[in-house]
């Protein structure tokens, strides 16, 4: 199954290491961020989990609840999270998925056969309250995500869905941004007070609209 932005997020029910959930139950209003690690036990793996524990709080802050997965068990889990606090120096503070059996990563495709016919890729989906997934990010087995980068794509989703603009590229939050086209000028002069500088009849460029 391919999941696309814009589609509901597959609903399912998971044993985890905060015990068994029902995902859209679990999401409930907030936003959510699920990610798959190709194995425990492995280096890059062990960095990754590390790191997101390290920056719950940022997520929280963001109204964002954050769970991973892997096909290893539960005991498996179990016994790798020492190895992350130990090497990493930070405990696990959000849920892993165990999906021995691969039905959540078949669900939302996180197995490609041709990089590995067994194991989950990288895959990251940023869901909204509204439970569609927003962002879809694939990273190959030897390449560990860039924690700042999911942080910076959640601030522009949760600007552009309350507001009527666009973030340009490199964009971090605080940063300008644009005014997107389907608001006519004097539209765009109405709903941002701060104003706007025109570069191109397509191009507006405004001060963020929430700061």
């Amino acid at each position: 199954m391919t999941v696309r932005l814009g589609d509901v997020a597959p609903d399912f029910t998971a044993e985890t290491t905060d015990g068994t959930l029902t995902f859209h139950d679990w999401l409930g209003d907030s936003w959510g961020i699920l990610f798959s690690h190709p194995k425990d036990f492995t280096p890059v793996c062990t960095t990754e989990l590390g790191a997101f524990a390290a920056r719950k709080g940022d997520f929280d802050k963001r109204n964002t609840k954050i769970i991973g997965l892997s096909v290893d068990s539960l005991d498996s889990h179990a016994g790798w999270t020492g190895d992350i606090l130990e090497t990493q120096g930070t405990a696990l503070n959000f849920p892993l998925i165990a999906d021995e059996n691969r039905t959540i990563a078949n669900l939302y495709d996180m197995i490609h056969p041709n990089a590995n016919d067994t194991l989950t890729v990288r895959s990251v989906f940023i869901i909204a309250p509204d439970k569609k997934v927003k962002l879809t990010l694939t990273y190959p087995a030897s390449t560990g995500r860039n924690i700042d980068e999911v942080v910076r794509v959640l601030d522009s989703l949760q600007l552009t869905a309350d507001y009527s603009v666009a973030t340009p590229v490199n964009w971090v939050d605080g940063n300008d941004v644009i005014v997107v086209p389907g608001l006519s000028d004097d539209e765009a002069t109405a709903k941002f007070p701060k104003g706007f500088k025109k570069l191109k009849p397509y191009l507006r460029i405004t001060p963020q609209p929430n700061k």
